[in-house]
């Protein structure tokens, strides 16, 4: 699939690490570092524009790596980028740490996953068909 790009940023596109890749890294574009104390979040911009197709999405989720080792993470996981969306991505980064975290110029901070979708048609009905789960919701299917 062609998704057409803008790149303002300073850094190369981005692309698949491996050929089994789901997703491509998503680079800060920065003037200057930018300093995220314990439980505090920013916007870090991409310098990233892109043109979906409808039908198409792409979401912003975590760096592994990140989370695991620094506690950073992405506050809206996945977010959501919709195809009529022309605006520059920016990345919604927390730092759930006890540790100030420095962003720099051009370090990955998250990744970029292009999906499919679907539209639903909402369908009022009165009944909804049984099953053996039920109404049971969080924790209902067992601990193991």
């Amino acid at each position: 699939m062609k998704i057409k790009i803008i790149n303002k940023s300073r850094h190369k596109l981005p692309h698949y690490e491996t050929l089994a890749s789901a997703g491509m890294d998503l680079r800060a574009n920065l003037d200057n570092p930018v300093v995220l104390k314990p439980l505090e979040r920013a916007i870090i911009k991409t310098g990233l524009f892109i043109e979906l197709p409808v039908g198409i999405e792409a979401q912003v989720r975590p760096r592994s790596g990140l989370a695991a080792k620094k506690g950073i993470t992405v506050l809206n996981a996945p977010g959501t980028i919709d195809a009529d969306y022309r605006g520059e991505i920016g990345v919604i980064l927390v730092n759930l740490s006890n540790e100030d975290f420095t962003i720099e110029d051009g370090e990955r901070i998250a990744q970029l996953i292009i999906a499919k979708h679907e539209r639903a048609q909402w369908e009022e009905v009165s009944v909804l068909s049984e099953t053996d789960r039920g109404a049971g919701g969080f924790g209902s299917t067992g601990v193991k």
